[in-house]
């Protein structure tokens, strides 16, 4: 629990791929992390594509929800995943 907190709140504004125990995965923004919960800002899909000038929508980001420390069972930072 240790390990995740200190990879977490050294990642805080970054994005990460989190994997519970539960097996549920979590894409999101880190945005706080408390000794018992890791807050994060899931990525969403908005909007639609545009035709003509370009593109409406793109990726946003919605409200964020805490995942407990003791659950995370592997982590991902954003740049191993993005691109």
């Amino acid at each position: 629990m240790e390990r995740y907190y200190r990879i977490c709140n050294q990642n805080v504004g970054k994005v990460a791929r989190i994997t519970d125990r539960r097996g549920r995965v979590h894409v999101g923004r880190i945005v706080r992390v408390t000794p018992q919960k890791v807050f994060i800002s899931p990525m969403i899909r908005r909007g639609a594509p545009g035709y003509g000038y370009g593109w409406w929508g793109g990726w946003g980001w919605g409200a964020a929800y805490g995942i407990g420390l003791g659950l995370i069972a592997g982590m991902a930072l954003g740049g191993l995943f993005f691109w």
